[in-house]
């Protein structure tokens, strides 16, 4: 059951895909309060960057996104994969 803890290319790892991708397209409007809007704020941010400066500016901004979804990404999977095995090992001590 610990192999399931480390975020890995498993089974645990496609389901989680599966439940982003299904729950991802039934946001609530409440979920929409609370989303990013990463390109309206690099768009106001290049607004107001001189002309000389955009293209490194806004390759800089697509680098902090890139890398602000995988922190996300990585440390979701990594809550909710150990909640998951949790709740498994919780079932088989009552089940023993």
């Amino acid at each position: 059951m610990s192999e399931f803890r480390e975020v890995n290319d498993d089974i645990l790892k496609e389901w989680f895909e599966f439940r982003d991708e299904s729950l991802g397209r039934f946001t609530s409007e409440e979920d929409q309060k609370h989303s990013i809007n990463f390109e309206d704020i690099a768009k106001n941010i290049l607004r107001n960057v001189p002309e000389q400066n955009k293209k490194y500016v806004k390759k800089q901004l697509d680098l902090l996104d890139e890398n602000y979804l995988d922190y996300i990404f990585y440390w979701d999977e990594k809550y909710y994969r150990n909640g998951f095995v949790d709740g498994v090992k919780i079932v088989i001590n009552c089940i023993n």
